[in-house]
């Protein structure tokens, strides 16, 4: 069974059952804005994530139809998105500020605001788990201009140059591209994080929604819960998360591969497979939700399917004929 079978086990340990059941699935779209978008890194005006926070609470993103599919229901964060959002609008209101500062210029944030970031991922799993006991959790992202800073967060860990890990987003042009890899040079540059303290490496090029991310992540291996990231941006916080706590890595799956050249190098410092590889870029959770519907049948066909002792044949002819009473 390859990769099935790899997920199965996987999820056995997890659990400590073959009879694994994901019956309650869950996807957390964590959003922020960026101070960082001031340099000119990104297609798309800020506001668009606003616009987007509420497209996802109306249910007509694309994260909304594949998760309907996959059987999970999608939750959004507010951690920092540049927009006072209705207290009524339902949605998890765990704004830090609204939007980082430009690291191009100093840090993203203080590192007290990174630490809360990532103390609102951990709570948003707790309130899930108390609420509802759910069995699997997925990771998503919304935030115009985030690929910088996740860029940022590998190029720290890497060891590679800045310009080999970082990609087109959403489909910048050669000159937005040139200005996003300077803008990274020189935010790292400027202000020096230190791979060993990974809540320096969020406050000084991170960004709010990255911190939520990690702290999903935090929060759900704390609970025993299996998580499936998304792409760059998803798969930065699992990072982040997992030089907090390293055995949080336990309970991580990659979703997918994404087309963002970090996302690679991201997948390859921790150790995980992508489960899909179908050029996605869009974020949102969209590649963790179509993973979860592979994760499932690869539980189910753990438990489900019948041992070899159990079908071995003896006497083909009486095993025809009891198929065919």
């Amino acid at each position: 069974l390859g990769i099935l079978e790899d997920i199965g086990a996987r999820l056995a340990s997890i659990f400590g059952t073959f009879d694994v059941r994901l019956s309650k699935k869950r996807v957390v779209v964590c959003a922020g804005d960026h101070g960082i978008c001031a340099e000119g890194v990104s297609l798309f005006p800020s506001d668009v994530t606003a616009s987007m926070v509420y497209n996802f609470v109306d249910g007509g993103a694309s994260i909304n139809v594949i998760a309907r599919h996959a059987g999970a229901v999608v939750k959004v964060a507010d951690l920092g998105v540049d927009w006072n959002f209705e207290p009524a609008l339902p949605i998890f209101h765990k704004k830090i500020k609204r939007g980082t500062l430009n690291f191009a210029h100093g840090p993203a944030m203080t590192r007290g605001d990174a630490q809360n970031s990532i103390e609102a991922g951990i709570e948003i799993v707790e309130e899930m788990f108390q609420k509802e006991r759910i069995h699997l959790l997925g990771t998503g992202d919304m935030g115009i201009g985030n690929t910088t800073p996740s860029t940022a967060i590998i190029a720290v860990y890497s060891g590679h140059s800045v310009s080999e890990l970082t990609g087109r987003g959403t489909g910048i042009n050669d000159e937005t591209l040139k200005r996003k890899i300077d803008a990274i040079e020189k935010g790292l540059a400027v202000n020096n994080p230190d791979p060993d303290d990974p809540i320096d490496v969020l406050a000084k090029v991170g960004g709010f929604e990255i911190g939520g991310l990690a702290g999903l992540v935090l929060g759900a291996a704390a609970r025993g819960i299996p998580v499936v990231c998304d792409g760059l941006i998803s798969t930065a916080g699992a990072l982040l998360a997992s030089k907090i706590a390293p055995l949080a890595g336990k309970y991580l799956f990659a979703g997918h591969n994404s087309v963002e050249a970090g996302h690679h190098f991201m997948l390859k410092h921790l150790n995980l497979d992508p489960l899909l590889d179908l050029k996605l870029r869009l974020g949102e959770g969209t590649g963790a939700a179509l993973a979860m519907e592979l994760i499932d049948a690869a539980t189910r066909i753990l438990f489900e399917i019948k041992k070899f002792e159990e079908v071995a044949i003896k006497d083909v002819q009486n095993s025809r004929q009891a198929v065919l009473k």
